[in-house]
């Protein structure tokens, strides 16, 4: 019996944030402080942390994508995001990566991004 890679039918893209820890909403605000330097939304609003996943050592894995791969910061946008998380008083670790499937689009923006662009 071979194994499938594509996901299960009706499986999530983008697998579940830890929304119910305590330091969650810690964690989103130091998100909320990293932007685009090309676009003048922060990169939570924007729709490219895809996961926040903290475990039960507060040790902070966030999946996150980028407009595109050929960003001009694609190198450093991890880096601002674990500088602007890892002073979170409680958080022990942080690791960023970069993932590209399920693509980025418009329509993970939050209604205040689109607002702030122009788009509603």
């Amino acid at each position: 019996m071979t194994q499938s890679t594509e996901p299960l039918e009706g499986a999530p893209l983008i697998a579940p944030s830890s929304v119910t820890h305590p330091l969650y909403e810690l964690v989103v605000e130091a998100c909320r402080t990293v932007y685009d330097p090309e676009i003048p939304v922060n990169i939570y609003e924007l729709g490219l942390i895809y996961t926040i996943d903290i475990n039960d050592q507060n040790e902070v894995k966030v999946l996150m994508s980028l407009t595109a791969p050929g960003c001009p910061v694609a190198g450093e946008m991890p880096g601002w995001l674990i500088e602007a998380i890892e002073p979170v008083a409680g958080v022990k670790h942080v690791d960023v990566e970069l993932i590209w499937e399920p693509p980025w689009g418009m329509e993970m923006m939050s209604d205040e991004a689109r607002l702030e662009l122009g788009f509603m």
